[in-house]
């Protein structure tokens, strides 16, 4: 009977064992899927924020400016950052060197097109223009 029970008891065991892992291996891929979710929507919505950025430089208006920040501040709420690199070094890894122009040998002169990563995750590379050097050395295309 003792040995029936302690048969009983570790099959319990391992069933109470194995769903926890089946409920922690779920939890962790909804979270995957909420993360790869929130990725995608703020790719998507990056081109919008250009242009709203390229309107308000061109429009100046209060009202553009206001949304804008809020815009931003939603962005940021979510871990959306630009990545600044004006007059730093140029790193393949953040930046699309789009052309090489008169300036200091392999840093950044000028930003064409910003970019931004979420949570230390790139979510788009910065376009940028590289100062002097020869090209195929400082361009990756």
């Amino acid at each position: 009977m003792k040995q029936t029970i302690d048969e009983w008891k570790n099959k319990y065991l391992r069933a109470l064992a194995d769903y926890q892992n089946l409920v922690k291996r779920t939890d962790g891929e909804k979270q995957e899927i909420r993360i790869y979710a929130t990725e995608q929507f703020f790719k998507k919505l990056l081109p919008v924020v250009d242009t709203l950025e390229l309107a308000q430089h061109h429009v100046q208006n209060d009202g553009l400016a206001l949304a804008l920040k809020e815009l931003h501040a939603v962005l940021t709420q979510y871990g959306v950052e630009k990545i600044e690199v004006v007059g730093k070094p140029f790193d393949p890894h953040l930046m699309e060197c789009i052309e090489v122009v008169e300036g200091k040998k392999d840093h950044v002169v000028n930003v064409l097109n910003t970019g931004y990563r979420m949570h230390d995750k790139l979510l788009r590379p910065t376009k940028v223009q590289v100062g002097g050097g020869i090209k195929e050395d400082v361009c990756l295309k």
